[in-house]
């Protein structure tokens, strides 16, 4: 099936007009999403996706993409928490239910794995939420043309 353009009506202050869309082609969810978690663009694979730690930066430095687009506030903790949290009870439990340990052998091991995991974890998450967004252009990521595709898009000559 080929990508068809179609019509849409905008309306504004000064009246209506037409303009001729073409539709996007659609991005693939689960390379984006893999391409975020191991910190790389979404869109080419190559840039870098974070400026430092947890700041993403403006645009990929490799394709161009714009990242600042992105809505990725409070899922990634949330996600985050409850993976580590599920992995730390789990062998807490485990551990308990085998040696029974004082607590402070708990504490020596579990608190230090969870603040490891979590710091480790959190950009993965946030990256992969990044990513998930960007291949389902939300949040301003499908405006403008796309870099990762740049023959699918093609300019309309009826805007010369």
């Amino acid at each position: 099936m080929a990508n068809a353009g179609m019509t849409i009506l905008i309306a504004s202050a000064s009246g209506s007009q037409t303009e001729n869309v073409q539709d996007k082609a659609d991005r693939s969810v689960c390379p984006a999403i893999l391409r975020g978690a191991h910190h790389k663009c979404p869109a080419c694979g190559d840039g870098r996706i974070y400026s430092s730690y947890l700041k993403v930066a403006d645009e990929c430095a490799h394709c161009g993409t714009e990242l600042h687009h992105h809505r990725a506030d409070d899922a990634p903790p949330y996600v985050t928490i409850f993976v580590v949290g599920h992995m730390i009870l789990f062998g807490v439990m485990t551990l308990e239910k085998a040696y029974a340990p004082e607590a402070w052998v708990h504490a020596l091991i579990w608190v230090p794995l969870t603040l490891v995991l979590s710091l480790t974890l959190l950009p993965k998450v946030k990256g992969a939420f990044i990513g998930l967004q960007w291949a389902l252009r939300m949040h301003g990521f499908g405006s403008g043309p796309d870099p990762a595709q740049p023959d699918e898009i093609e300019p309309d000559a009826s805007q010369s």
